[in-house]
């Protein structure tokens, strides 16, 4: 366990904190690059990608080709006029331009038919979307029809690489105007194509165009921390708020990324609670506190003194989330919406006590009993019993250390699974352990329900335990066990070797999986779990060892980084939901309609969830 750095130590200048910044800065930087201005993440969703292309490229385009315009009138550099472009670079300049041009046009149609037509249901319009859009349509057609008005007036033999502004003027000709008529509406083209964009450039705080600015600095601020990892409270013991109660307490970076959320419905539209029936959208959630930002910043002092649990959002709000993460990998502009559930619920459990009895119960069974299950923290080796597992006493060491974790401690049904894989290590010859009663919960239960304090405890337990030991690399069967030891435990000073099972057994020679004694047949589908997938990547491993079994595996709709969530994470395992909204019951029906007969799955949660769907719709 390493030691905090004593309040003496000389603390770093401006500059030390500016270029370690610079120098831990690349992600974002490979983000803002492959992701604002590559707009990867944009273009996985076909028909509005290519539309937000066309217009941001469009767009980008053109006002580049404004500058180098502006810049031949010598406003930028006095008395010498950009020697730029010329020749037959400025006739690329010019069809790039009138492209660009032509390419935003087609995007504010394709955007008006997908607003005002097709109206996706997790699309939401307001004044400022219609505002935007007709202004964003009236920039280039005005500029069109002055470019058009500058050609019919000049005749250049170059007008050819200008061609929408030349079939324009063509049409022009055609009803009879002349170059004089042209030359002198040519000025009133001008200024207003100038005055509709500086119009659009005032106008851009207070709309929804404001993204443009936005979600790129979003892009690049937005904490980074491994995925799946929560931000540690610092100093815990000496914090007057824990969690966010009222919008000041939000961090500046979670302020910003309110600004970035465009409503664009992509979380909705892959959120499992929103999916399922439940009252909950994370663009909801995100444009609710948004709401609550603005209201705080109007007020005297920018500070409200109203809580916004119970006000701007209704304190069981927070609670739907499963914290899958399905959210995060869709959206465009890097908004965190799980980082604000899990603040929400810091507040409720830790400052306020404000919560369900239900999720009380639970954490005062982590607390209490060292397990979310409230069973007798002395039964949690009794899985083990007569395997002859060995348990590690300080100072001993061995290659692997198998961290169990709750569920496979003290759930029946995983118990079997924990037992089965302790034979396949044995049977393997593999040099491994556990810590036997010295192990402690993960505190990833109590972390994403809101006691931040109670992981840090249990954090701290595990790693002064493994401080005692020697080993190579922890082994574990959770990936919400696997998550946190790998992502979070660093935080605490716990930088580990870690990893899951399926990754541990795929190095390994297996003897042919059995299902109580016989061999799997049927259609098998396995499940992505998404503290395994989404979080961590891992998806290769569990189905190649399902394929070296020789099974017959058949995939789900929704597989790898689009899984679909078992409802058993963020706490939700623990939780009372409607019999109509439970995710599980979803995912069920899906593996149902892929006609699986066997699903497999790599996480004790899930399985618990599947089985739970699986009694409750009585389908066998």
């Amino acid at each position: 366990m390493t030691t905090e750095t004593s309040s003496a130590t000389t603390a770093p200048s401006f500059w030390q904190k500016f270029f370690t910044g610079l120098k831990n800065s690349g992600p974002q930087w490979r983000n803002f690059f492959v992701d604002a201005v590559g707009q990867v993440r944009i273009l996985k969703k076909i028909y509005p990608g290519i539309m937000h292309f066309l217009l941001f490229w469009g767009f980008t385009i053109q006002i580049i080709g404004t500058s180098i315009n502006l810049m031949q009138m010598q406003l930028f550099i006095p008395f010498v006029e950009l020697p730029f472009p010329r020749g037959n670079l400025y006739l690329a300049f010019e069809l790039a331009m009138d492209l660009a041009g032509g390419a935003i046009l087609i995007g504010i149609l394709m955007a008006a038919f997908r607003r005002y037509v097709l109206r996706p249901k997790t699309l939401v319009t307001k004044w400022d979307d219609t505002y935007v859009l007709v202004l964003l349509a009236l920039i280039p057609i005005v500029g069109f029809t002055n470019e058009s008005m500058r050609l019919v007036a000049s005749s250049p033999a170059w007008a050819g690489w200008s061609p929408i502004g030349n079939a324009l003027a063509n049409f022009w000709r055609s009803l009879g105007m002349t170059p004089e008529t042209a030359a002198n509406l040519h000025a009133y083209m001008f200024w207003s194509h100038a005055a509709l964009a500086l119009i659009l450039l005032a106008s851009t705080p207070f709309t929804k165009f404001r993204h443009v600015f936005m979600i790129p600095i979003n892009i690049i601020l937005h904490p980074l921390r491994k995925e799946g990892a929560i931000e540690k409270i610092e100093n815990i013991d000496e914090a007057e708020t824990l969690g966010a109660g009222k919008p000041q307490d939000f961090a500046s970076t979670q302020l910003l990324s309110f600004e970035a959320c465009v409503q664009c419905g992509r979380c909705e539209e892959v959120c499992p609670a929103n999916i399922s029936g439940m009252p909950y959208s994370p663009r909801v959630l995100i444009q609710d506190l948004r709401k609550a930002t603005v209201l705080a910043l109007s007020s005297p002092n920018g500070q409200s003194e109203q809580e916004i649990l119970g006000s701007m959002v209704s304190e069981e709000y927070p609670w739907y989330c499963t914290t899958c993460g399905a959210c995060l990998v869709k959206c465009p502009a890097f908004v965190n919406p799980i980082d604000q559930v899990i603040d929400l619920r810091r507040y409720q459990v830790l400052t306020s006590g404000n919560m369900q009895k239900s999720i009380g119960d639970v954490l005062r069974n982590v607390e209490r009993q060292g397990n979310p299950w409230g069973m007798p923290a002395e039964d949690r080796m009794a899985w083990s019993e007569g395997l002859g597992v060995r348990e590690l006493k300080p100072g001993e060491s061995t290659d692997v250390l198998l961290f169990l974790g709750c569920a496979f401690a003290y759930d029946d049904r995983n118990k079997k699974v924990a037992q089965s894989f302790v034979k396949l290590l044995q049977k393997s010859g593999v040099d491994f352990a556990v810590l036997g009663m010295d192990e402690s919960c993960c505190g990833e239960t109590a972390r994403r329900m809101g006691h931040e304090y109670l992981f840090q405890v249990f954090a701290q337990q595990n790693i002064e335990a493994f401080g005692k030991v020697k080993f190579n690399r922890i082994v574990t069967q959770c990936p919400h066990c696997f998550n946190t030891l790998k992502n979070e435990y660093p935080q605490m000073g716990g930088v580990y070797k870690v990893q899951h099972y399926t990754e541990y057994l795929a190095e390994l020679t297996l003897p042919k999986l059995s299902l109580n004694g016989k061999s799997i047949h049927g259609r098998l589908a396995y499940h992505d779990s998404c503290y395994l997938g989404r979080y961590n990547h891992i998806y290769s491993q569990p189905r190649n060892i399902l394929d070296n079994a020789k099974v017959n595996r058949i995939e789900l709709p929704r597989k790898l980084q689009n899984s679909f969530c078992c409802g058993g994470g963020g706490g939700q395992m623990w939780m009372e939901t409607d019999a109509e909204t439970r995710i599980n019951h979803r995912r069920l029906d899906e593996a149902m309609k892929a006609e699986a007969e066997v699903v497999a799955t790599a996480c004790p949660y899930c399985l618990i969830m599947f089985d739970d769907a699986i009694r409750s719709k009585g389908v066998g």
